[in-house]
């Protein structure tokens, strides 16, 4: 019976020492080559894909949002009750313009002095005339003078004097004015101030006397001239409260106030020359130089042209009856149409 071969057994020892020093000879593998890791921006994709993470972001950024809106406090609804409050509490802590205060500032613009100029020579055969008429009919000697004070007197007869001033208002923008008729009638030369201070001569270019108007086109105006705006009087009654602006005695522009005392009054001049129909009497105080002013409502408004008081003594001041030319019949002597 055959035997199977035997083997020595240093040669397992010696392969396995072989095999040993093969493994030392062999470089070792690194951790990547064994199992490469995926990198954090691979991770972050990964956990993005996730159904479940995205709804949770979700729902995350909605709690957030929703205690956002709960923590702002919730606008209130504005009713006519709080705009009520608001507009009294304001009354109460700030001073106001009064009515007449604002139709001033309205009317300021468009008001303007009138100054009426005539040569002293003319002025003297005048006043000579007058002298002459104003003699006491029983006795023959001149009636006492009115009060005031005297007149300075000029020098060289081709010399102008101050006839007369008066107040005329801007009704068209480009220097068409308003005043009365005895404020220039007669005068050499006629002179207008506009609110700016600037100076420019006028002449007339139109009269209603049966109404004692004038109608003035001044050589300049100013840049920013601005006429005054003219209302209907169909609506205007008795009580309405209006304000007289002018240059009474010279002074201003001056501002009274008062209301309108009547409608559709009738005026006879002193001397008895001339009778006014259709006029609106009123309160507020005027005096000489208040004549061709406007009589304005409490929106700046013209309604009238002051043009007459009432006084039955020489002194003629204001007693409290003043009368206006209602502005339809002064638009009609500048040519504007009705209202």
């Amino acid at each position: 019976m055959r035997r199977p071969a035997l083997y020595s057994s240093s040669r397992p020892a010696r392969a396995a020492a072989a095999q040993a020093a093969a493994a030392d000879a062999a470089p070792a593998a690194t951790p990547a080559e064994a199992k490469p890791p995926s990198s954090r921006r691979s991770r972050l994709r990964a956990a993005l894909a996730s159904p479940v993470l995205m709804w949770s972001a979700i729902l995350l950024l909605g709690a957030a949002l929703a205690a956002s809106l709960a923590l702002q406090p919730m606008q209130r609804k504005l009713t006519q009750e709080h705009i009520n409050a608001a507009v009294l509490k304001t009354m109460e802590t700030q001073v106001m313009p009064s009515e007449y205060a604002r139709a001033y500032d309205n009317i300021r613009p468009s008001v303007v002095r009138v100054i009426s100029y005539v040569k002293k020579s003319r002025l003297k055969e005048e006043e000579a005339k007058l002298a002459k008429e104003s003699k006491d009919p029983k006795t023959g000697k001149p009636k006492p003078k009115p009060l005031g004070p005297a007149q300075d007197d000029v020098t060289g007869a081709n010399d102008e004097v101050e006839n007369g001033v008066g107040t005329g208002v801007v009704i068209i923008d480009k220097g068409v004015i308003l005043t009365n008729l005895h404020v220039v009638n007669g005068a050499d030369r006629i002179k207008v101030v506009f609110h700016d201070g600037l100076e420019a001569t006028a002449t007339i270019t139109g009269v209603q006397a049966e109404n004692d108007l004038a109608v003035l086109q001044a050589s300049k105006i100013p840049d920013d001239m601005i006429a005054a705006t003219m209302r209907s009087t169909s609506d205007l009654a008795p009580g309405d409260k209006v304000l007289a602006v002018g240059f009474p005695f010279g002074i201003g522009p001056s501002a009274s106030g008062g209301i309108v005392s009547g409608l559709g009054r009738v005026f006879r001049s002193p001397e008895g020359k001339q009778e006014m129909k259709n006029l609106i009497q009123f309160d507020a105080a005027a005096n000489p130089g208040n004549s061709g002013g406007p009589l304005v409502t409490m929106d700046g408004e013209v309604v009238g042209i002051v043009t007459a008081i009432l006084n039955p003594t020489s002194a003629r001041t204001f007693l409290g009856i003043g009368f206006a030319v209602p502005i339809e019949n002064a638009a009609s002597a500048a040519g504007l149409p009705p209202f």
